[in-house]
């Protein structure tokens, strides 16, 4: 349920064509759902303009499904994040013999799954994914598709790392054109500086696990980003494209008809 399905319920009750009854049936598991594994947090979208997403590293194929149906059956999208191929093979054979409505899409190098009840609204303004190189695009995926699955229009900028500077110089243009831009880099992380000191508008760096030893997992990067010189950049965690993402999406609600 989301917010223009919430009103409409509160105004058909106000103006008496809801009976209370029938109103309550339709909220039934809102504002949750206690699935005794776990909790579904029905009424976030309505709360936060955002949809429940599970983490699904840890779970299991039966855990993910149920959580799914259950979203699906509260009328809202769902998405898995962190989700290998096989587990994510599993939960939709497991969904094809259950009545899930809406659509299951798997991006393998994402690791995302969602359900889809319907397409997103494309929302105002852009949102710039820039990567690194293509060793970072399995989270710059997760970035993009997760934009995109929010509403928001996502252009890619693929392969413009700093060791060949004139790469990303050369999409000065279109950088300029984002309304907020996620920065993917691994080994030091530095294109997030160079990216913010391009644009005016704000730079979410995401640092990326790529690289050689020294790079301790994605430390090496995450130090040079919180490090930047250049103002207007902000850090998300190691490989956290899910999160950049919610950031960007939120910063762009802000331009919205309406947004305070």
């Amino acid at each position: 349920m989301d917010r223009s399905s919430l009103r409409q319920i509160l105004e058909s009750v106000q103006g008496g064509a809801l009976p209370v009854d029938a109103a309550l049936e339709r909220l039934a598991g809102w504002p949750g759902q206690d699935l005794g594994f776990a909790t579904i947090d029905t009424q976030r979208l309505v709360r936060t303009g955002d949809p429940e997403v599970v983490y699904g590293e840890g779970k299991s194929d039966d855990q993910i499904a149920t959580i799914l149906e259950r979203l699906g059956e509260a009328g809202q999208d769902g998405m898995v994040t962190r989700i290998d191929p096989a587990k994510a093979e599993r939960v939709i054979q497991r969904l094809s013999q259950r009545t899930v409505p809406g659509e299951l899409i798997f991006h393998d190098r994402a690791r995302l799954l969602q359900l889809r009840l319907k397409p997103p609204a494309e929302g105002i303004g852009r949102i710039a994914v820039v990567c690194a190189g293509t060793s970072d695009l399995p989270v710059a995926d997760e970035a993009a598709l997760v934009a995109q699955a929010l509403g928001a229009r996502v252009d890619r900028l693929t392969d413009v790392g700093v060791a060949g500077i004139h790469r990303v110089l050369s999409k000065a243009t279109q950088l300029r054109e984002a309304r907020a831009l996620i920065v993917v880099a691994g080994m030091e992380g530095a294109l997030a500086s160079v990216v913010a000191g391009l644009v005016e508008r704000p730079v979410i760096a995401v640092p990326t696990s790529v690289g050689y030893g020294a790079n301790f997992g994605g430390l090496a990067a995450l130090l040079g980003m919180l490090n930047s010189c250049a103002a207007g950049v902000s850090v998300v965690n190691i490989d956290n494209g899910f999160g950049a993402a919610l950031q960007a999406v939120r910063i762009n609600r802000l331009a919205e008809p309406g947004a305070t």
